[in-house]
């Protein structure tokens, strides 16, 4: 499968002009890719406090990204801000090249930047079958609780995450990606964003795909836009699972 991920600048509160900007780098990769990555709020940048952006699964994000994904035969994942009974949620999606969408929320809301003033958390994970991967994706600050996304019996092949993470904690992005990787004996794909926001806050991407020994396969230049595409196989993954079976020792839980 060929993974494209886009590290990016997001433009503030700017839903046209992240909509013609993404549309445009969605067209450049069709017919070269299978699976497209956007950051996390890829319409919007992080804007926490602005509910008005927030739209429900009817509305003009999702109508185009499943225009897009057909369009242009890709299948796309990213979030955005998602309403929903009257709350709001920063939500996960996966849209298959059909149009068809799933979709998950964030668990862990970051407190420390007000996220769950507004916002509202997940209780499921984003887990998807796609061209023979089982792939999950999952939202920025979820990358800090591992409890949430343990791979029990290899539920995924391929950890996803989409994100807004800050330049001030690239060592922690860059720790904590390769710890996901060794741990859960999965392909570990992080896209952030790159410039700086509204709130004066600066990301400097550190983008990357990671195999299942946290080697680097895809790395991205620092504080720049760029897409970049890889190909990966389960066939490399299934043999290290088979042959270093850590997972088969793993310890089983549940959440409450």
């Amino acid at each position: 499968m060929k993974i494209s991920l886009i590290q990016d600048v997001i433009f503030w509160a700017d839903k046209k002009a992240n909509f013609s900007k993404t549309e445009e780098q969605l067209s450049q990769l069709s017919g070269k890719t299978d699976l497209v990555v956007l950051p996390e709020m890829f319409t919007t940048g992080f804007c926490i406090d602005q509910l008005h952006l927030a739209e429900t699964m009817e509305g003009e994000t999702i109508k185009l990204l499943k225009d897009w994904a057909m369009r242009f035969k890709l299948a796309i994942t990213g979030s955005f801000i998602a309403l929903e009974n009257d709350k709001i949620f920063n939500r996960a999606f996966f849209v298959f090249p059909n149009g068809e969408i799933k979709s998950a929320d964030k668990r862990h809301l970051f407190s420390m930047g007000n996220e769950q003033r507004y916002f509202s958390p997940g209780d499921t994970r984003l887990i998807v079958n796609y061209n023979g991967f089982k792939i999950c994706v999952l939202v920025c600050y979820d990358l800090r609780f591992p409890v949430w996304l343990r791979n029990v019996n290899n539920e995924y092949d391929v950890l996803i995450y989409v994100a807004n993470f800050p330049e001030r904690r690239m060592a922690d992005w860059d720790i904590l990606l390769k710890a996901r990787a060794i741990e859960n004996q999965s392909f570990v794909c992080g896209v952030n964003r790159v410039g700086t926001d509204g709130l004066g806050i600066d990301y400097n991407g550190h983008s990357t795909v990671l195999d299942f020994k946290a080697i680097p396969l895809l790395t991205f230049p620092e504080n720049k836009s760029s897409v970049q595409t890889i190909e990966i196989s389960t066939e490399s993954l299934q043999r290290y699972r088979e042959k270093f079976s850590v997972w088969k020792d793993a310890d089983t839980f549940r959440i409450l």
